[in-house]
């Protein structure tokens, strides 16, 4: 009777020399996994609503860990024992916090108000244009050659306009309740980022004690670059989002536009997304510059091209550099991909969470490779 273990080798032998059937044999073992747990999913039930509870602040205490940490560590190697510093860096935080509240929020609270009562008036102003041009020779000669019928096109948009009300009218429950969440979540944040910043550095080590022993050295690399990278990233991007909205607020109050402070932070908050965030915050500048005169129009977008080419040729290489090494072809995709699978959240997370899986990913392939000898070392080639 021959040995089971000589058949054992023959099939891993088998298998790491025949990288297809390798790959076929992980997307089979894949694809059970995932069908065992679509099949009891209610086990899991659980473990998702603790997940969800403790997600948002999770990310918040972990953004601003990798914005604070450095500073502890400096203060630290002037030897200030962290406590002292945490609680310094509070107190400095706090300060910062009562004079934005103090004289940032009337002016934006004031801003918003006067945007919000202003826009019936700017819906009138568009439909007057819109209408304007629609009653143009031009535009009947362009629509008669093509086809194209006006009044289908405002049943259209006007019904799409009612479903979105409707729409957000129904989920303003599922807002309050996000509402509250946030708002526990913010009052929560504090407090374990006080315990994180004392205690922050005896968590990889504790994290590698439940790894066997074997490949503690290889888990220890791949948690420092995975560290690496997020910390690069959200340093990078706060900073590069702030710049672009104090440099909107300056060309804005140089051409006079108004709602400038509103209309700068919401293009540093949606800059926190690359590509696609300083898409979606031009919108509500070009509809209160074209609505104020085609003049302002034109150096609204004057400002904004000024202020984009000086983001992506000297703030983001100057702090953002390479350390990412995405092409911006796959941050776009995986940007789209990951808001329409998790909404605003993945929008959000979509390229910290690709650079770690990237890493994840690439060392598990090293690891492949080291231990199929399908490859030959690079000494070698």
């Amino acid at each position: 009777m021959r040995n089971p273990g000589i058949w054992s080798d023959r099939f891993k032998v088998f298998v790491y020399r025949h990288p297809f059937i390798f790959f076929l044999t992980v997307l089979l073992l894949i694809g059970l996994n995932i069908l065992v747990f679509t099949r009891i999913h209610f086990v899991f039930h659980p473990l998702a609503v603790i997940l969800k509870t403790v997600l948002l602040p999770f990310i918040l205490t972990g953004v601003l860990y990798y914005l604070l940490n450095p500073i502890v560590d400096y203060f630290e190697k002037r030897k200030i024992r962290r406590v002292y510093s945490i609680i310094l860096l509070y107190l400095v935080i706090i300060g910062i916090i009562s004079l934005i509240v103090g004289t940032g929020i009337p002016i934006i609270r004031e801003q918003v108000l006067s945007l919000v009562r202003n826009i019936p008036f700017y819906s009138q102003t568009i439909r007057s244009q819109f209408e304007r041009v629609i009653g143009s020779d031009l535009f009947n000669q362009l629509t008669q050659t093509i086809h194209f019928n006006s009044d289908e096109l405002m049943n259209t948009i006007t019904e799409r306009i009612t479903a979105v009300l409707n729409r957000t009218w129904s989920s303003l429950s599922g807002f309050l309740g996000v509402l509250t969440e946030t708002l526990l979540a913010l009052v929560t944040v504090p407090f374990i980022l006080f315990y994180l910043l004392i205690d922050g550095d005896r968590l990889p080590p504790y994290l590698l004690s439940f790894v066997p022993v074997a490949i503690r050295d290889q888990s220890y690399r791949v948690m420092q670059e995975m560290s690496h990278q997020i910390s690069s990233y959200i340093r990078g991007q706060i900073i590069v989002s702030f710049c672009i909205g104090f440099l909107l607020f300056i060309g804005y109050q140089v051409i006079g536009l108004d709602y400038s402070l509103v209309l700068a932070v919401i293009a540093a908050c949606t800059s926190i997304v690359p590509y696609l965030g300083p898409a979606i915050a031009i919108t509500p500048a070009l509809i209160v510059a074209s609505v104020t005169s085609p003049v302002m129009l034109l150096k609204m977008i004057a400002i904004w091209t000024i202020v984009q080419l000086v983001e992506g040729k000297f703030i983001s290489p100057q702090i953002m550099g390479k350390t990412l090494h995405i092409h911006p072809v796959t941050i776009i995709f995986v940007i789209l991909t990951a808001g329409n699978l998790f909404g605003v959240p993945g929008i959000i997370l979509a390229v910290p969470g690709y650079a770690v899986l990237k890493v994840i990913i690439t060392h598990l392939f090293l690891w492949f490779k080291s231990r199929s000898g399908l490859y030959e070392p690079k000494d070698n080639q």
